[in-house]
């Protein structure tokens, strides 16, 4: 690969971790193509996109970005580095890898080396059950919403509840007077 190559890769990456927020890096030696296949297609229908790269141009393109992800650079950007982009759930490959492993004959690949989510860094494959338990925008905004509801359903059902009793209460003392 000649430098302008790698100059035109290293753009590249740093366009996708400047467009996505969150990404993970998974180390899959050791899977056979067919288990790397069955992981890709996975991938492609979980709407979650996977490459892999050498792990200089990882470090370049990380490099560039304004957060710092030095710390990756001694766990992480070791060995096999592959890449899976997730534009909306922070959750999606966490789920996913553990939905691969589920499926597969080797329960503990891919690993899970680093991730970053919203620029906040989990180092190691211990992590990974934190980030599948990680709640989407859209679920995190439904909670919200729900939490924002539920006071005035009770206001509401609290005065209609309260007009009822007022409205018996003032029956009853019309009719005993008469």
């Amino acid at each position: 690969m000649t430098r302008e190559e790698k100059a035109v890769v290293i753009e590249d990456l740093f366009q996708k971790f400047s467009e996505n927020n969150h990404f993970y890096i998974t180390d899959a030696s050791g899977m056979s193509v067919a288990d790397t296949n069955a992981l890709r297609r996975l991938c492609f229908d979980k709407g979650v996109e996977y490459k892999v790269f050498k792990n200089t141009l990882i470090q370049k393109a990380l490099e560039r970005m304004d957060t710092d992800y030095t710390p990756f650079n001694d766990a992480v950007l070791k060995g096999f580095s592959g890449i899976m982009f997730s534009a909306e759930d922070a959750n999606a490959p966490a789920k996913l890898i553990k939905e691969f492993r589920k499926k597969s004959d080797k329960k503990e690949t891919p690993v899970l080396k680093g991730a970053s989510i919203d620029t906040d860094l989990f180092i190691g494959d211990d992590t990974l059950d934190t980030l599948s338990k990680l709640k989407s925008k859209a679920e995190l905004i439904g909670e919200i919403i729900g939490l924002l509801q539920s006071p005035a359903k009770n206001v509401i059902s609290g005065l209609q509840g309260a007009g009822g009793k007022l409205a018996g209460i003032l029956k009853t003392l019309s009719e005993r007077e008469n």
